[in-house]
């Protein structure tokens, strides 16, 4: 899935932009002498570039330049909340995992300088193959396949969180105690900074989670954003998950909350076919895992309890309402031209409901 490079996209210099135009995605020039000193690609003529991804966040492109294929990732224009959308970060953790059994791309170089193109970046590694978002590639397209593409989503995850962080190099990448605690304190710091509005039922469902905090057991890397729009697929049968992408996200914490993070994003039979719920309807299909087998996979192949799969649940679905008015208030303050983003006004009130259900409901 791409989406299109708008006129102010991709300069060739800095010079190129005008008064009061918005900061560019690319800046050719300084890009080019970057890609030169770390060997990736020749050729004097402009790469073929192309948008990976619905464009909503972070920036991705796939980048072709003579015979060299990668993708460059980079934050989206600002103004960015405080520690979203750090490249940097990003970056880091995959170099630590690409000597482990995670299946992620590699990183090829990374441009620490914001001077190169206008924001941190870096060079990854084109992996091939499907992303699944609302329909399945032909040859996965069997109950047997459904079955098994739920399945490596949940063996990848534990995968990752069987890494010996630490020894990967990973110290005092994120604090390995007291994780829960710091998202509920970091997550309502953050609506007070992207609400445009008051939505009760945030201050209700942060004090329901504050209320019913559970233990974490042992921390390992988080990825924080794992779902099957997120990760690629072989091409062919049988379905083999090859990458995991989006690790942005990322720090050490309770690994937790990325299967209630997961459960959250997922679809099964029986759920509504109204608001956001609608937009992940591809695992309704026969075959596909139910919520509460995922949940049972992962405690079986991890060995953790998932006693308190709920409150997870309900912290996911809290922190994308949190995320979802800071993409809604970039979009009404002009920061972005996605119309998609413009959209999220009744979404959020619609999922903080949503978690309101599940916190008090289940």
């Amino acid at each position: 899935m791409s989406h299109e490079i708008a006129p102010d996209d991709v300069v060739s210099t800095l010079d190129d932009v005008t008064d009061g135009a918005r900061e560019p995605l690319l800046v050719l020039d300084p890009l080019l002498a970057f890609l030169d000193d770390h060997g990736l690609g020749v050729g004097d003529d402009a790469p073929q570039i192309v948008p990976v991804g619905d464009g909503h966040s972070n920036v991705t492109y796939a980048v072709r330049r003579g015979d060299a294929s990668f993708v460059l990732r980079r934050p989206p224009r600002g103004p960015l909340p405080p520690s979203a959308h750090d490249m940097l970060r990003e970056a880091r953790v995959l170099r630590a995992v690409q000597d482990t059994p995670v299946r992620a791309p590699r990183v090829l170089a990374v441009g620490h300088d914001s001077s190169i193109i206008g924001a941190p970046f870096f060079v990854m590694e084109h992996v091939d193959g499907e992303v699944i978002t609302d329909t399945l590639p032909a040859a996965l397209d069997t109950v047997d396949d459904r079955q098994r593409v739920g399945e490596e989503l949940v063996d990848a995850l534990v995968e990752l969180h069987a890494v010996d962080w630490e020894a990967a190099g990973l110290a005092g990448f994120g604090k390995p105690t007291g994780y829960l605690e710091r998202q509920l304190r970091r997550f309502l710091g953050l609506w007070e900074h992207n609400k445009t509005r008051e939505v009760p039922a945030v201050e209700r469902v942060g004090t329901w989670l504050a209320d019913n905090l559970p233990a974490t057991e042992q921390a390992t890397i988080v990825h924080g954003d794992y779902r099957l729009g997120n990760v690629m697929f072989r091409r062919g049968a049988p379905a083999r998950l090859n990458a995991i992408f989006d690790w942005e996200m990322c720090t050490i914490g309770d690994p937790l909350a990325d299967v209630g993070y997961l459960c959250m994003m997922w679809s099964q039979k029986g759920d509504p076919d109204t608001g956001l719920a609608a937009l992940n309807q591809v695992t309704r299909a026969d075959g596909f895992l139910t919520r509460e087998e995922i949940v049972a996979r992962y405690e079986e192949r991890s060995g953790r309890s998932m006693r308190d799969a709920r409150w997870y649940t309900a912290l996911a679905l809290w922190k994308s309402v949190v995320f979802m008015e800071g993409n809604y208030k970039r979009a009404i303050s002009g920061a972005t031209d996605d119309p998609f983003l413009k959209t999220f006004g009744d979404g959020v009130v619609d999922l903080a409901e949503r978690a309101e259900e599940v916190a008090l409901h289940g």
